[in-house]
């Protein structure tokens, strides 16, 4: 299994009465990667996790989950998944290291529950009450959570909606962190296109139910191959210009203006240049 991708989708369909919902799509998710699942409202992103989770039965197509199809598969293939919702539940009146505990004992090969707070930055935190938590604190405990079963594929749902920047990039940190110490495989959902390049070793992206584009990040949509803007500014007037190679045209900008171009700039597009063109008149 250390070889075999942790997700492996061929030809998945879901259908809602006349409406397809997941349309024939694939997938592949190698073991040990950050793979993010984008798209717009409506797109089939949930239909679509809450099958591989075993949550929702498929219409169509294949599916395997850590070797297993997850519509048939029994508990102790569920021991090796965590999930952790855009909005969870929890028991307000524990302590941290009490409710850690509690989602320990469901587990039959859990890891220690004082190791797994350490490791999300909860330990001084451990005695207080999860209602005394603020909202960047609970959402770790929401990782503690869905990892102190020892999970090998970890579902992360809209992880850092309502963060402020620091706590989105410490959130961030934390599940790099998890990712490169035991070798989880995540599967994230998130509207944060900064998120989904800084996390994802992969991208796909879902429309109306069909995959549109699978790539790294730098390469999603054909964005590594596309043309640089160079902008410069002439007299006072802004100028610029599209190039495979920008180099050349900075080299003759240069000899142009005496060693110093001013306002030079080199653009290539974004990765939400590249989304929003992809999703086309769906928005965001």
């Amino acid at each position: 299994m250390a070889n075999s991708p942790a997700v492996r989708v061929r030809g998945l369909t879901k259908r809602y009465g006349d409406k397809v919902a997941v349309d024939a799509i694939d997938l592949d998710i190698p073991s040990g990667q950050v793979f993010a699942l984008l798209g717009p409202n409506g797109a089939g992103k949930t239909t679509t996790v809450e099958i591989l989770e075993g949550y929702r039965d498929r219409d169509g197509g294949e599916v395997s989950v850590l070797g297993e199809d997850p519509q048939r598969a029994g508990r102790r293939w569920r021991y090796g998944i965590g999930i952790v919702l855009q909005e969870a539940s929890d028991l307000s009146e524990l302590t941290v290291l009490e409710t850690v505990r509690h989602f320990a004992r469901y587990y039959p090969d859990p890891r220690n529950p004082a190791e797994v707070i350490a490791d999300v930055g909860l330990t001084e935190q451990a005695r207080s009450r999860v209602r005394a938590l603020s909202g960047g604190q609970r959402r770790r405990l929401d990782v503690a959570v869905g990892i102190v079963g020892n999970p090998r594929l970890l579902f992360l749902d809209e992880p850092t909606t309502g963060f402020d920047p620091q706590a989105r990039r410490q959130f961030w940190e934390l599940i790099r962190s998890v990712v490169q110490e035991r070798g989880t495989t995540v599967l994230l959902t998130t509207h944060y296109l900064e998120e989904a390049e800084a996390l994802a070793d992969r991208i796909a992206i879902l429309v109306r139910g069909k995959i549109v584009a699978d790539s790294t990040p730098a390469s999603l949509g054909g964005r590594a191959e596309a043309k640089a803007v160079v902008s410069w500014s002439d007299n006072g007037e802004e100028r610029s210009l599209e190039s495979d190679d920008p180099g050349a045209v900075i080299a003759d900008l240069t000899a142009r203006y005496g060693g110093t171009v001013p306002g030079l700039k080199v653009t290539r597009p974004s990765l939400e240049d590249v989304y929003l063109k992809l999703i086309g008149s769906e928005g965001p």
